[in-house]
C-alpha cells in the first residue's frame, strides 16, 4: 500500500506501508546503528518516536524476540530504505512485517532515508506523520502540536520485580525504561537486583536498605519527571548512586544542574565519548535526545566523560555524595563491552572505597 511520511513543516517522503497499516504521529529521529535493529526497536527509549534507521537494508535476521511485554515496545513508527522480505537466521521466529503487526508498529519502506536524515540533521528533530491516506486538517493540527507526554511513566514496570544473585550486593534499580541486559549484567556479577517503578518513593527504597541505587536508562525529557527528581533528591547522599542515560539527567536535576534538548540527539552504536581522567575514547551505543548543561560550579560535580562529536557532557562525578552518572549504559545490546569497568566503580562505591 502506498504511503508517505509528512513532516510538520509540510515536507513529504513517499514510500510503501507495512506492519500495522494506519496513520501515526511521532517525533522523527534517526539512528545510525548498522546492526542490532531488534534490540533498538524493542527498547523503551524510542517511546513516542518515529525511528529512521539509516542502514540501507533492515530485517535480514528477522526477529528472535516474539514474546515481549507490549508495554516495552513503544516506538510509534519505523522508516526504512529497504525491507528484507526473506530473513535468514537460525534464531528467527518471525519476519519484521509480522512483528510490527503484532505490536502495533507502523512501518514505511522505500524511503530515501539519506535525504530524510540530512533534513533532520540540518533542521533538527521534528514531528512527523506516517500516512496511508491524505490527512484531515484536524490530523495536521494534531501533528504540529504533538508532544510526547511523560514517556517514563508509560514504560516503567508496574510492579516490583526481584532477581536473586549469589553473594553480591543488594541493588535497587529505578526503572525509567530499563534494558534487561543491565539487570543480567548485575546478576551475573552476583548481585541481587530489585527493580522498582519509576514513581516509587525514596522512603520505600531506603526502607529496603539497598547497598546501592541504579537510575536506569529511558525515554523523553527529564524535566517531565520532576516528581521523580524530587524523590531522587532525597536519595542523594543516603546511598551510592549510579545513573545512566535519562537516569544521568535526572540525577543532574536532583543535584541542581540543568538539562537541554539536543538538536538531533545521540542515537546509534557509534557515539564517541572520552574519559577525561584517562584520555581514552570509547565508541558506544546511545539513544537519547537530552543532555546535561555544563556544571557552573565544580564544587557540585566535575565532568567525567565528554562527547567527542559535540563536546556535550557525557558523564559526571558528584562531589557532595557517592554518586556518578553517564549518558550511556556500561553495556547494552547492541554495543561494546569496553565500559563495563563502570560497574567496578559502582561496586567500589558500595564497598566504601
Amino acid at each position: 500500500m502506498k504511503a508517505f511520511l509528512m513532516l510538520q513543516d509540510g515536507t513529504r517522503f513517499y514510500g510503501e506501508a507495512f506492519g500495522d497499516v494506519k496513520n501515526t504521529v511521532g517525533e522523527v529521529v534517526f539512528s545510525t546503528a548498522m546492526s542490532g535493529y531488534q534490540a533498538n526497536l524493542c527498547e523503551p527509549s524510542f517511546c513516542g518516536q518515529i525511528a529512521v534507521l539509516t542502514y540501507p537494508i533492515i530485517g535480514d535476521g528477522g526477529f528472535e524476540n516474539y514474546d515481549l511485554n507490549p508495554d516495552r515496545v513503544s516506538v510509534k513508527g519505523v522508516v526504512l530504505k529497504e525491507l528484507c522480505e526473506s530473513p535468514i537466521n537460525w534464531k528467527n521466529r518471525c519476519d519484521i512485517d509480522n512483528f510490527f503487526k503484532k505490536f502495533g508498529i507502523v512501518g514505511i519502506k522505500d524511503i530515501d532515508t539519506r535525504a530524510l536524515t540530512i533534513k533532520i540533521r540540518e533542521d533538527g528533530v521534528m514531528n512527523g506523520m506516517i500516512c496511508i491516506e491524505e490527512p484531515t486538517q484536524e490530523q495536521i493540527d494534531a501533528l504540529k502540536s504533538f508532544k510526547i507526554q511523560k514517556p517514563v511513566h508509560h514504560v516503567t514496570t508496574k510492579q516490583v520485580v526481584k532477581y536473586d544473585g549469589k553473594g553480591g550486593k543488594n541493588i535497587a534499580v529505578l526503572d525509567f525504561g530499563l534494558k534487561q541486559s543491565m539487570v543480567d549484567d548485575l546478576v551475573a556479577r552476583g548481585h541481587s537486583v530489585t527493580v522498582y517503578p519509576a514513581t516509587t518513593s525514596a522512603d520505600e527504597i531506603l526502607a529496603s536498605n539497598p547497598d546501592g541505587i541504579l537510575l536506569s536508562n529511558g525515554p523523553g525529557d527529564p524535566k517531565e519527571c520532576l516528581d521523580i527528581v524530587q524523590q531522587v533528591k532525597q536519595l542523594v547522599g543516603k546511598k551510592p548512586i549510579m545513573g545512566v542515560c535519562v537516569g544521568h539527567n535526572i540525577l543532574a536535576l536532583a543535584n541542581g544542574l540543568d538539562t537541554f534538548k539536543l538538536k538531533v540527539g545521540h542515537r546509534g552504536a557509534n557515539q564517541p565519548v572520552k574519559n577525561l581522567a584517562t584520555g581514552r575514547t570509547y565508541i558506544l551505543s546511545q539513544n537519547h535526545g537530552y543532555a546535561v548543561c555544563e556544571p557552573a560550579d565544580d564544587k557540585v560535580a566535575s565532568v567525567y566523560f565528554r562527547n567527542v562529536n559535540d563536546g556535550t557532557v557525557a558523564g559526571l562525578e558528584y562531589k557532595n555524595a557517592k554518586a556518578f552518572s553517564t549518558a550511556f549504559c556500561p553495556y547494552v545490546l547492541p554495543g561494546p563491552m569496553d565500559t563495563q569497568y563502570l560497574y567496578d566503580k559502582f561496586e567500589d562505591m558500595m564497598e566504601g572505597k
